[in-house]
């Protein structure tokens, strides 16, 4: 079976490996699961390889002629309303006859809040009986950025 298309996933990049692992197993489960049947490449903007250009660059090998660039990022501050925007356009002005479409950045939305849920119970269920659930919280820090 041919793939319904091209995805490519679009990182920060961090110095600290143990998140870029993190980020690439978060790619290889959304390959295995929900984009199995796309073909998918991934690559950061800084600190770390592949860089984006070259995930694009595959999915272009491949013979992709429509690519739908998925932020991996949070939040939509300056990294996914500037760099990625000129990244993504930048490989569009290099390749005119391939169509590139930039998605959002996740936000927050109902079904992230639930899966943060879910993770605080799964710590709690894991953790001694000494800490109650009205002791705990999430805590969700954005660092850089001059968004509310």
């Amino acid at each position: 079976m041919s793939p319904k298309g091209a995805v490519m996933i679009c990182g920060h990049g961090s110095r600290d490996e143990r998140a870029v692992s993190q980020f690439n197993a978060m790619v290889e489960t959304m390959k295995q699961t929900h984009l199995a049947d796309y073909d998918v490449e991934s690559g950061f903007l800084e600190f770390a390889h592949p860089i984006l250009r070259d995930g694009f660059e595959k999915l272009k090998a491949m013979g992709h002629k429509k690519i739908y660039a998925l932020p991996g990022m949070l939040f939509a501050a300056g990294h996914v309303k500037n760099d990625l925007p000129s990244e993504v356009n930048n490989f569009a002005h290099d390749n005119p006859d391939i169509d590139v479409k930039f998605g959002r950045d996740l936000a927050i939305d109902p079904k992230l809040l639930i899966a943060a849920k879910d993770r605080i119970e799964e710590a709690l269920v894991d953790a001694d009986d000494s800490v109650s659930r009205k002791e705990t919280l999430l805590m969700v820090v954005g660092r850089g950025t001059n968004d509310p």
